[in-house]
């Protein structure tokens, strides 16, 4: 039998390069996400971030708990930013655009679920979640993360990695509804550390709360000898964040 001559194949530099083209100017995208982000939350601090499940309804206890919490940050001079969205997003921006200080949203573009609510001074929106994580943490004092689901994880993990790992500033990171959390925590402590995936002080960089004065003291506190402003070495690393 005679054999079929070979077809050609085309090679990587001879294949179509319209989705690399189309990949490559979206770099100026992201570029804008940052430079926008960076322009307009510069002038925010102190804040705190707060997260939270976007499915948490209005008459849930826990909507009223954040709301109270970012009333009370509001009022004692902190920005609250949330992500924007409903549930504790808007329970955090509601109670903040209350209070004295401004309430930001980090609204993410999103297929459902996201919509943002009408409790924002400054509303930015994002369509990757990378660049927004870094406006979350750039210029927080502290993190507060009620109960939530998969995302409110990712915000809380994304935190504890870049402090345990030196790449953020250590600053209060503070779970809130001890119920809640208490079964993650209890997995932390009999898993990851007996396995030796986290060291034991590793479980110091974060605690639980449950009321939203406790939460207000526990970042007075840990500001009360060095104030709010990042120190020189802090500032060098959340310039390489």
């Amino acid at each position: 039998m005679d054999k079929q001559p070979r077809q050609h194949r085309p090679t990587p530099d001879q294949a179509d390069t319209s989705q690399l083209t189309r990949e490559s100017w979206k770099i100026f995208q992201i570029m804008a996400e940052f430079v926008e982000g960076f322009e307009r939350l510069a002038k925010i601090k102190p804040s705190v971030s707060i997260f939270g499940s976007a499915r948490t309804a209005p008459d849930h206890p826990n909507y009223k708990l954040a709301e109270d919490i970012a009333r009370a940050l509001s009022d004692s001079g902190f920005s609250v930013v949330s992500g924007g969205g409903p549930g504790i997003m808007e329970a955090a921006n509601k109670g903040a655009f209350a209070g004295r200080s401004p309430s930001i949203g980090l609204n993410i573009m999103l297929p459902h679920e996201q919509t943002s609510n009408p409790y924002q001074d400054i509303e930015l929106n994002f369509r990757h979640f990378f660049s927004r994580k870094v406006m979350f943490v750039k210029y927080a004092s502290a993190y507060v993360v009620l109960p939530g689901g998969f995302g409110t994880l990712d915000e809380l993990a994304e935190i504890l990695t870049l402090v345990q790992t030196g790449k953020s500033r250590h600053i209060p990171i503070i779970l809130v509804h001890r119920p809640f959390w208490e079964g993650l925590i209890g997995w932390f402590r009999e898993s990851l550390v007996r396995e030796g995936t986290i060291n034991p002080e590793d479980m110091d960089l974060f605690r639980v709360l449950d009321t939203p004065q406790e939460v207000v003291d526990a970042i007075f506190d840990h500001y009360d000898k060095r104030g709010f402003e990042p120190l020189p070495s802090e500032q060098e690393i959340l310039l390489e964040l």
